[in-house]
């Protein structure tokens, strides 16, 4: 059963080193994401589950151990998800490298020395269906008798001129609908998100929030939203429900 979520953003750029000079920009939504572990940890669940947006040939299931970097973004940093797994009886799924999204979580939870719960990771595509997202969400609930989410995944990609969709003026509208979502745990807005919008705004959180909705579709959480911003022109959201 889902006993606590926390939404955070996955840009690279909350990696001080992978932002290096504008580092200070994303300083009050990593402290966001910071508190927002908090809540996961004072939770006390028996199994962390991160989910994340990826490309299609990222998609599926990432076992505790998998390893992640950031040498792709020009930096010598290498995460792990979780404890190192041991290589001899170890999952083949903790040796796929783990997508930009998934590495940005295990940055967050090394960084706030995550220990409490097991952990494993599923990432999924935008194809993914509603429907299929919210059965992945009961899926997920089912595993332990206490579960906690932690969902990674951008708001729109369209918010400025320099935003990397360049401006719609459906862009902030979407991500406002989005964070009333999040901060109120509106389970029922979450599955109604428009998929062709989200994928027009370029906004990679609509798979992973709906695997949430349908998470806690049998839960009474309440949600309180920490973080609502665009610095770049995307929308960066932080959200915990507990």
């Amino acid at each position: 059963m889902l006993v606590a979520a926390a939404v955070c953003p996955c840009p690279p750029l909350l990696v001080p080193e992978v932002a290096a000079g504008a580092a200070p920009e994303l300083a009050t939504a990593r402290a966001a994401c910071t508190d927002a572990l908090g809540v996961l940890a004072a939770a006390r669940p028996d199994r962390l589950v991160v989910v994340g947006p990826a490309e299609e040939s990222e998609q599926g299931a990432y076992a505790e151990g998998a390893r992640g970097s950031f040498r792709g973004f020009g930096v010598d940093i290498d995460v792990r998800l979780g404890r190192a797994a041991d290589e001899a009886t170890a999952p083949e799924s903790s040796r796929r490298p783990l997508p930009s999204s998934l590495a940005v979580a295990a940055w967050l939870l090394q960084r706030t020395g995550w220990a409490d719960a097991p952990i494993e990771a599923l990432a999924v595509g935008e194809p993914v269906t509603p429907e299929r997202c919210t059965d992945i969400g009961r899926d997920v609930a089912a595993r332990a008798e206490r579960v906690a989410l932690l969902v990674m995944g951008d708001a729109s990609a369209c918010r400025t001129l320099k935003a990397p969709g360049y401006l719609d003026e459906r862009a902030e509208p979407f991500d406002a609908s989005v964070a009333r979502a999040l901060g109120k745990a509106d389970v029922a807005a979450l599955k109604a998100l428009d998929v062709e919008l989200a994928h027009e705004l370029m906004a990679s959180g609509r798979a992973p929030w709906q695997v949430l909705a349908g998470a806690a579709e049998q839960t009474d959480l309440s949600g309180t939203l920490l973080y609502d911003a665009a610095p770049y022109g995307v929308g960066y959201l932080v959200a915990t429900w507990s």
